[in-house]
């Protein structure tokens, strides 16, 4: 899609450089050009907000998994815990 605005733009720069003698066609070319700029920031506009809410989604659901990758962490260190608490009592 990125391709097909920027092939756009570059031929309506051509187009405004073979009719520049013409001063109404320079300014239907202008405002043409202005025109498409508008919609093509848009455009970028609309992807970079999509892309942002994803990233901002991957980060909720990584910071999810890291906190449950914490908690069982945490269940696993205490039961170590008290697996070691009851060898240590068994061998005095």
């Amino acid at each position: 899609m990125e391709k097909f605005a920027c092939g756009l733009v570059i031929g309506c720069v051509a187009g405004a450089l073979l009719t520049a003698n013409s001063y109404k066609m320079r300014t239907l070319v202008r405002k043409t050009q202005e025109e498409m700029k508008a919609k093509f920031d848009k455009m970028m506009d609309e992807k970079i907000q999509a892309a942002e809410e994803l990233t901002d989604e991957i980060k909720e659901s990584a910071a999810k998994a890291a906190e449950t990758a914490a908690e069982k962490g945490e269940e696993v260190f205490g039961k170590m815990k008290k697996a070691a608490k009851k060898a240590a009592k068994k061998t005095e």
